[in-house]
C-alpha cells in the first residue's frame, strides 16, 4: 500500500512537471499517444456501427446550412443546463454512441471520452455529453478531416477539473473503408498517466 502511495505521488510530480514546462516535457506523450490512435483507434474506427452512422448523417446533413448548425449548436447547449434534452438525448441513445460508451468502459480507465463527428463536424455519437454539438470551428476536426485519411491530431496536455486528471484528447480521421475517403473524425480524451505506463 505504501509503495503504490509513493509510486502515486510521484506520478502526480511527474505530470506536474509534465505541464510546467511548455514546449519540452509537455510533448512526451504525443509519441504514445499516435502509437495508441494507430493501433487502437483507427481499429475502432472501421467498426460498421461508425461507418454507417457517420455516413447515414453526412446524408442526413448534406444540405445543412451555417445559420442551421450554428441553430444547433446552441441548442445544444442549452439542454447541457436545461431538463429537456431533446436533441442530447437523440444522440446519446443512438447506437454508435452505445458502441462508444462500451469501448470507453473495456479500456479500464485510460479512454475518458469518445466523440465521433460528420463531415461537417458535428457530433454523430459520444460516449458523454460534450459541451457543444459542432467542433468544425475547433482544431480536433479541422487538423483531421480537413487533412485527409491518415491525420492524427495529438492536443496538449490538461488538467480536467471535474476529475483532477491529466488528459489529452487525439484525434483522427474516420475513412470509409469502400472509397478511402475521409467522411468524419474522432476525439478520443486520454488519461496521460496511464498512457505513459503503456
Amino acid at each position: 500500500m505504501k509503495i503504490r502511495t509513493i509510486s502515486s505521488v510521484f506520478a502526480a510530480f511527474a505530470m506536474i512537471a509534465l505541464l510546467a514546462a511548455p514546449g519540452m516535457a509537455q510533448d512526451k506523450h504525443v509519441p504514445k499517444a499516435q502509437a495508441w490512435a494507430e493501433k487502437t483507434l483507427r481499429t475502432w474506427m472501421k467498426d460498421p456501427a461508425v461507418i454507417d452512422a457517420v455516413k447515414a448523417q453526412n446524408a442526413k446533413h448534406a444540405g445543412l446550412m451555417p445559420d442551421k448548425i450554428d441553430a444547433l449548436d446552441k441548442q445544444w447547449r442549452a439542454e447541457t443546463k436545461a431538463p429537456a434534452k431533446p436533441l442530447i438525448n437523440e444522440v446519446m441513445a443512438n447506437p454508435l454512441s452505445a458502441y462508444l460508451k462500451k469501448k470507453e468502459a473495456e479500456s479500464k480507465g485510460l479512454v475518458t471520452e469518445i466523440f465521433v463527428m460528420d463531415n461537417k463536424g458535428l457530433n454523430v455519437g459520444q460516449s458523454d455529453v460534450t459541451s457543444d454539438y459542432w467542433q468544425g470551428d475547433e482544431a480536433k476536426w479541422q487538423k483531421t478531416f480537413s487533412v485527409g485519411p491518415n491525420a492524427v491530431f495529438v492536443d496538449k496536455v490538461d488538467q480536467d477539473e471535474s476529475t483532477q486528471k491529466f488528459q489529452t484528447q487525439v484525434s483522427v480521421s474516420i475513412v470509409d473503408p469502400a472509397s478511402n475517403s475521409v467522411i468524419g473524425a474522432v476525439t478520443v480524451g486520454l488519461d496521460v498517466e496511464m498512457l505513459m505506463e503503456m
